[in-house]
Formats: structure tokens, sequence, C-alpha cells
């Protein structure tokens, strides 16, 4: 009686066809397009990373954000090589599909990897990026990412790494590890997602690692977001980020774990459209 129909579960929206994966997207408001890419977590979707996010940002802008292929509702063809080349592709295609020359990016975590690999593939397609909690230069895997990654189906091991993810453990109840468990156990969900991440899982760091070289070079207005208390991804990596990329800023939240958009989200949505709004600052 409480199963929800595929008709009515917010995590389905549209469909199209995307770098040659049938994937599932968002799209959502008008005006100067964004791109939103979600993170790597079991039972993740675009809507389960940004609901809080999506409706808030639509206000001003057309916001889009699709299911990666092996997350969420999108196609999970039987031959896909889950790397950086098939998300990217992934990506541009999409917004190929949708006639999108230039979107800014935001990219949380894995999704930051991916924002990243695409800006220095295809710089033209980018206006500004955001990279919140982000994966994509080198680091030792830590325990809690290792966890993340490792994750084997059971509510007792959901409720464990959301309180790994966030902060406030407020926001961790039994009702939300119940839902995230019951996401992480829909069919194919987790096959596809214990096939991306086997141990030993420091080479998919590793694999997820723009060089050095191609981070300096980027000439894009990029914002760099972490919570302070994040167990996932350490705020070293930020920290890097913005270091080596000459037109960044960093924002850092206090008493915050890897939830950026869900801990802090008014403020996390006020920080990111000022970002987008700014006038081109000169080079």
């Amino acid at each position: 009686m409480n199963a929800m129909t595929e008709t009515a579960n917010p995590e389905i929206a549209k469909t199209i066809l995307a770098g040659g994966i049938q994937t599932n997207y968002h799209d959502v408001g008008s005006g100067a397009p964004v791109l939103l890419i979600h993170g790597s977590g079991p039972g993740v979707s675009a809507w389960a990373n940004w609901r809080l996010v999506i409706p808030e940002l639509a206000r001003k802008m057309r916001v889009v954000s699709p299911d990666m292929v092996g997350f969420g509702f999108s196609e999970r063809p039987a031959n896909v090589s889950y790397n950086m080349d098939t998300w990217v592709n992934q990506a541009i295609g999409l917004l190929d599909a949708l006639e999108i020359e230039q979107a800014d990016l935001v990219g949380n975590s894995f999704g930051g990897a991916l924002a990243l690999a695409l800006t220095i593939r295809h710089p033209k397609r980018v206006r500004r990026l955001v990279l919140m909690g982000s994966v994509g230069v080198p680091f030792v895997i830590t325990p809690g990412l290792d966890a993340v990654w490792g994750y084997t189906p059971s509510f007792a091991e959901m409720r464990r790494l959301l309180d790994i993810f966030a902060f406030n453990r407020a926001l961790v109840s039994d009702e939300l590890a119940q839902l995230r468990y019951e996401a992480s156990i829909r069919p194919g969900f987790q096959e596809s997602f214990a096939a991306m991440f086997p141990a030993p899982r420091q080479r998919w760091v590793d694999a997820m690692a723009s060089r050095e070289d191609d981070i300096r070079a980027l000439p894009h207005e990029t914002l760099v977001i972490h919570g302070r208390d994040d167990q996932v991804i350490p705020l070293s990596t930020s920290t890097t980020l913005a270091q080596l990329i000459s037109r960044s800023q960093l924002h850092v939240f206090g008493r915050c774990g890897h939830w950026t958009q869900i801990e802090h989200t008014a403020r996390f949505v006020r920080l990111v459209a000022d970002f987008f709004a700014e006038p081109e600052q000169g080079s």
C-alpha cells in the first residue's frame, strides 16, 4: 500500500538518449542553464541528491539534473564501462540532445570529478564551475569513502553511512535510512553500484583524478565548496583545487559534513546563485 509506483516517484522525470544511454533527467525552470551532477552514494539519484536545491535554483535558472549511468533510473546497458569517458560522453550527449551550447556546472563529490573532467575536455561547453566536496585530485581514500563505496545492503549499514555523511545527526532519522536502504535495493541498483567500486578502492579515487597541469590550465571562474567536518572527502581536496585553479574562490561550511546542499541548503543556494549571477571578472 505504501509502495511508490514509478509514475508517482519524484525521482523519475524525463527520458532522453544521451551519449547512447537512455537517461532519466530533471529539467525545471527557465533562463541560463545549469547542470547539476550527483554524487556516488548507494541508492543515489539526481532527485535524492538535489531535491532541496532544484526548486530554489529553478526560480532563476533552467536546472538540468541527470541520473548518470549506473545510478538512479537511467538505463544500465549490460556492456557499459563505468569510467570517466562514459560519464563525460553521457553528460555532453545530454547537453547536445537538449541543444544547450554552454552551461554552468555544479558537481557533488563523484559529480565534482566528472564536472572537472568535462570542463577540461570540453572547456567551451562550460561557463562557470562549482565543485562541492569534490573528488578530482589525488588523496588517500578515507575510511568514510571506503565504507560508502563498499556498502552492502542492509538497514543497519545504511544508517551507519548516513551518520558518516551528515554532521547534524538530527537529519539522520530511521525513516530516512529506511527510504535510502529501499532505494539501494531497487532492481539493478546494487548490482551496478558493486560493479563500479570493487576493492581495493584507492584505484577508483586515482582514476577520477584529473592531471594537475590540466586543472591549472582551466580559465573558468570556479567556486569550490566543502564541509569542514566532511568524513567522506577530505577538506584538503578542496584547498588543493582552490590553489590549482587560478580564478577560484573557496567557501568552507563549518559544522557541516559531506551534505552541504542538505545541511545548509539556503546558504548553499544563495552562494551558488550569487556566484552564477556575478558579472564576468577580468582575467
